[in-house]
């Protein structure tokens, strides 16, 4: 038509292109940060917890292990002997325990009225039937969890490399010794299930409660939208001008799942040493002697439970025996935050060329519409 306006055309194109060049950018943009929360949280943190579990459950041991800088030249010496591969023993049982997890919480959440999900703007029933659904969740899978955290333990010298699926099994074993343990030694697994269940239930709420705040100080637009939306307030009817930046969008939640992770695993450290010890007790288990890194010693313990683990640990090893091998959870997370940091620099460099692509556009754009 006469009317038609070349550069309005253009312009029409320009305005096309733009979402769709900035939904391939977030699309991209978050599958690298599952990529790198995967990398991070599971394969980059695994021989951490392997050697902190070490030295958690090695009651007789000299070293404490209370900074990275006594644990490298162990890290060395374990290497050179048994392969870097050995660092990672477990780790197929540790994702079977989680799909465990994650199928007991699912078939309990359909069959009960516990929510599997809820918002930080819930009601408080909501949210005390959702902590009941975890805690039920822990406590089924209690078995599973011990006999995973064994196969992380033990030694590829003295024992062989468990299948994948052996950690179901060895599970279904404690449970079918459910009050009358193979060894004397062997604690039941109903002797298990209530400090297993309290340290996994404290570790959720504490990283919950910290990854809420951390989201709302970096986010704080999200906890208005939330609230509007629990008023029944649309969110486009208060909603400001949509964001636009791939750092707002992702890197508050990675920041947030580091936080929380880091600060539960700091509070809840005695008591994890605890619980490990508990887990391995009477099991007959041989680990590495992280005193050197070449040898190897068995776990012999008599504890009788819970308050009787944490005088006896207190009483032999003093009050730095519940924090033998914190040196690798600083590892872990001095690990974890370098992860961090490159993903960052990677949103700047993305950030940059979306800020940077619609100028050129625009540019190409309006002289194409000229020389219509």
């Amino acid at each position: 038509m006469e009317g038609d306006d070349p550069q309005q055309d253009a312009s029409s194109k320009k305005d096309a292109k733009l979402p769709r060049n900035q939904e391939h950018i977030q699309r991209f943009a978050g599958f690298g940060v599952g990529i790198a929360s995967l990398f991070a949280e599971n394969l980059l943190s695994h021989p951490c917890i392997v050697l902190r579990r070490q030295c958690q459950v090695n009651h007789n041991s000299r070293w404490y292990h209370l900074t990275p800088f006594t644990l490298i030249p162990i890290v060395i010496q374990i290497q050179t002997h048994q392969g870097i591969a050995s660092l990672w023993k477990g780790i197929g049982g540790t994702f079977v325990v989680r799909g465990i997890n994650l199928v007991t919480e699912t078939v309990i959440s359909e069959f009960t009225m516990f929510p599997r999900e809820v918002q930080r703007y819930n009601t408080l029933k909501t949210h005390g039937s959702h902590i009941a659904l975890k805690a039920l969740t822990f406590a089924l899978t209690t078995p599973f969890a011990a006999a995973s955290l064994v196969e992380t333990v033990q030694s590829d010298i003295a024992s062989e490399r468990p299948g994948m699926l052996d950690v179901i099994k060895e599970g279904l074993c404690r449970i079918a010794r459910w009050g009358t343990p193979q060894t004397t030694r062997l604690l039941p697994v109903y002797a298990l299930i209530v400090p297993t269940t309290l340290h996994s239930t404290l570790h959720y709420i504490i990283s919950q409660t910290v990854q809420h705040l951390v989201v709302g100080k970096l986010r704080p637009e999200e906890d208005y939208y939330r609230a509007t939306q629990v008023q029944g307030i649309s969110r486009a009817e208060n909603s400001p001008t949509k964001r636009q930046s791939i750092h707002a969008t992702y890197l508050p939640d990675l920041i947030a799942v580091f936080s929380s992770h880091m600060i539960a695993d700091m509070l809840l450290y005695p008591l994890e040493t605890v619980v490990s010890r508990l887990h391995l007790q009477g099991t007959r288990t041989i680990i590495d002697n992280l005193d050197y890194g070449y040898e190897v010693v068995p776990i012999n313990t008599s504890y009788e439970g819970l308050l009787d683990c944490v005088h006896n640990i207190f009483r032999e090893e003093g009050l730095l025996g519940f924090y033998k091998g914190f040196g690798a959870l600083i590892i872990q997370y001095a690990l974890h935050a370098s992860i961090l940091r490159i993903t960052k620099l990677v949103f700047d460099q993305l950030a940059e060329s979306y800020r940077t692509q619609p100028a050129v556009t625009l540019d190409r754009d309006h002289d194409d519409g000229l020389q219509l």
